[in-house]
């Protein structure tokens, strides 16, 4: 019976089994990519992050097997890239195998760019992302590198497949010189990353990420389904690696052993290095740290001794770790660590293959330094290419049709503005408003006993089916949930901050020259702090009112969430330019004061100048030095210079072309500086009063005691 086994057949069948289910293990990866960045992402966003994961995976299969694989594998051109194989048919079982296992890698490479840019892309700007990155940059540059390197271990399969087009095959030009990226630390991770960077790059951060107020604030919705994510990331890599060998031989175990020791002692090292920095384990870097180990053992995981992979595994995790603060301090704001995982570590790990793989197993013909030679010019290449093309055609894409959703739209949260998405808790408390307001018992809350809110809705429609019941205890549970309702308001009185600006000196008064105004100011208080706007927009009428109450709502959102006043107005303006009315524009003074140090901040863009009076009635004035808003696009918040003073004992002016465009008794317009003289002469300790008194002056030598223009103004300071 023996002498009829074909060994051959059999280790085919066995190789084809092996690759067909590393494929399965990366095809889990997916899942584990879509915890970990759902878990690090807010949970407004939540939904939308989920959606992107399966979504690439569906829209990245389809474009590489249209095209994708073709360019990544097709009959070479001079080594750049593939010219046949476009919607792959084949019966051939190596083909099919290949091309499932394929697949796999060009998801991960899609998904790698969603945790970077989440929380501020729109979700039809992401599919195109996936369409360039799937089907242009990563098959050019797996076909420089790869080409068919799988095909080597298939015994005939190189004469198989040259039946279709009856032409000679030959590899990249990077696989030419003797670059090795075993499973793609390089062309799957780094080529991700570099993606991710041209994108987030483009994008901006997330609205008040690095507002010094906002530290803490920008925490994942959970970092348990996050490090979930993670432990599934790890069990899928070893299909990632192993598969990546094309057989079940002796280098499968030396592969696996690798992968996991690198793994492992990168989580360690994250965790000392949290340990050293923090005092105490940061979730954060315990994911960072196994993955990046991972990221750069995947380059050369089948030809490194243990002892090599650890070491780096170690010095991967470090990278990571320190890219990740970096980029922190030049404020690129990448949600899910990808730039430091899959680009930095990924570098890192290509790399190394030069100066410590073994060269006989790599078996490219090269001295230990033409190898590190050409892992360079690997790297460097695939770098260059990848980010300043996928820079290139995102910026132009970005220019036709705008990647980041507007700033209304990312402060309530890409769950409802892109996916119309609801929660039990939303319904709850929509419910609970609803009842409050109409006081009807009959209303009954949303009830779902495998959801926190769900189970909260569960019981309290319970009680309020009890006070149906009985007549005779309605009154007697009305009173009882009314303490209770007064209760649970004042413990939330002391986490949210207070609206009633009676504790806070400052004072504003608009009176309207027309039925619509388009001069508004604004207060919003926090605990230690006021923001305050005082704007007026280039227009009169309905349309002007409108885009007032865009510019102050715009306002009230980005304060409540303690953006900085440079970075609020970057976006009050982009957002401005991009809907305004009419060619409109917006003026404004926008800034916050800190009641406890008495320090003042603020940005004038294109506003009258901000004055400042001195307990000896001493005025200085403060000349705009920013652009108004909504005139052009602006790409950075530094275009919005931020003054400072320390306030202490003076008081803060600022006010619209109301006061300064109007006239003095003897018909002259009164400026700047006669803005200021009546500002003095009206001086009064009560703020209120002092500002009730100006308008009326003005009013009072206006021409029928009837104003011209709106006029607006606000005190700041005691």
């Amino acid at each position: 019976m023996m002498e009829n086994v074909d060994l051959n057949s059999v280790k085919s069948f066995v190789d084809t089994f092996w690759v067909i289910d590393c494929a399965i293990l990366v095809f889990i990866m997916q899942a584990g990519f879509m915890c970990m960045e759902s878990g690090l992402s807010r949970f407004k966003n939540s939904i939308n992050v989920a959606l992107k994961n399966a979504a690439d995976f569906g829209v990245s299969v389809v474009i590489f097997w249209i095209f994708g694989f073709g360019v990544m594998f097709g009959t070479s051109y001079k080594g750049l890239f593939g010219t046949d194989l476009f919607f792959l048919k084949t019966d051939i079982a190596e083909w099919m195998t290949y091309f499932v296992f394929q697949a796999m890698f060009v998801a991960t490479a899609a998904t790698i760019i969603s945790g970077a840019v989440a929380e501020r892309m729109k979700f039809v700007g992401y599919l195109l992302i996936t369409i360039l990155a799937t089907g242009i940059i990563y098959p050019l540059v797996g076909h420089w590198a790869w080409s068919s390197n799988y095909l080597a271990n298939i015994q005939g399969a190189e004469t198989q497949l040259l039946t279709a087009t009856q032409t000679s095959r030959h590899t990249g030009w990077l696989s030419d010189m003797g670059f090795i990226d075993f499973a793609g630390s390089t062309i799957v991770h780094s080529v991700g990353g570099w993606i991710a960077l041209s994108a987030v790059l483009i994008l901006g951060p997330r609205i008040g990420r690095y507002s010094e107020t906002n530290k803490g604030k920008f925490t994942g919705s959970s970092f348990p389904l996050a490090v979930l994510g993670t432990l599934i990331l790890w069990f899928g890599w070893f299909g990632f690696n192993g598969g990546s060998n094309g057989a079940m031989n002796d280098a499968v175990p030396l592969i696996l052993i690798n992968t996991f020791l690198a793994a492992a002692f990168g989580l360690l090292t994250g965790l000392a290095t949290s340990f050293i920095i923090y005092k105490k384990p940061d979730a954060f870097y315990v994911i960072l740290g196994p993955l990046a180990g991972l990221v750069a053992i995947t380059a050369g995981c089948n030809s490194m001794t243990s002892l090599t992979a650890i070491f780096v595994g170690i010095i991967g995790s470090l990278i990571a770790i320190a890219v990740n603060e970096l980029l922190n301090k030049f404020e690129i704001d990448d949600v899910v660590g990808a730039i430091p995982v899959h680009l930095a570590a990924g570098v890192w790990g290509t790399l190394a293959v030069g100066f410590f793989s073994n060269l006989e197993i790599l078996n490219t013909g090269l001295t230990r330094w033409e190898q590190i030679k050409v892992q360079f010019i690997g790297v460097g290449s695939i770098g260059l290419f990848a980010f300043l093309g996928s820079y290139v055609l995102l910026k132009i894409l970005n220019y036709f049709y705008p990647l980041r959703v507007s700033a209304l739209h990312e402060e309530l949260g890409l769950n409802i503005a892109e996916h119309n998405a609801t929660s039990v808790e939303h319904d709850l408390i929509s419910i609970l408003d609803k009842q409050s307001k109409t006081e009807d018992l009959t209303i009954r809350s949303p009830q779902d006993p495998f959801t926190a809110g769900g189970v909260i809705g569960l019981y309290y429609n319970k009680l309020m089916s009890k006070l149906e019941s009985s007549e005779a205890q309605k009154e007697k549970w009305r009173s009882r949930i009314s303490n209770e309702v007064k209760l649970a308001v004042k413990v939330q009185e002391n986490f949210l901050p207070k609206r009633n600006l009676d504790n806070y000196p400052v004072n504003g008064i608009n009176i309207s020259a027309r039925e619509v105004s388009g001069d508004f100011f604004s207060f919003y208080p926090h605990n230690e702090s006021v923001y305050f706007i005082i704007a007026d927009v280039a227009g009169k009428g309905i349309h002007a009112g409108m885009v007032m109450a865009k510019a102050s709502t715009l306002f009230e959102i980005m304060a409540r969430d303690h953006v900085d006043p440079d970075e609020m107005m970057l976006h009050m303006n982009n957002d401005l330019f991009a809907t305004k009315t009419g060619g409109m524009f917006v003026t404004s003074i926008l800034g916050i004061y800190n009641i406890v140090n008495n320090e003042i901040s603020w940005v004038n863009g294109g506003h009258q100048p901000a004055i400042i009076r001195d307990n000896k009635g001493i005025y200085q004035k403060y000349e705009s030095n920013s652009p108004p808003l909504g005139v052009i696009n602006q790409k950075e918040k530094s275009v919005y210079k931020i003054n400072k003073k320390q306030l202490n004992s003076h008081r803060f002016y600022a006010f619209t072309d109301g006061l300064s465009e109007s006239f003095n008794n003897k018909g002259e317009e009164i400026g700047i500086e006669g803005s200021i003289k009546i500002i003095e002469n009206n001086y009064n300790k009560s703020v209120e009063k002092q500002l009730s008194n100006i308008t009326q002056e003005v009013i009072s030598n206006a021409s029928g005691n009837k104003l011209s223009d709106d006029l607006t103004i606000i005190s700041v300071g005691k």
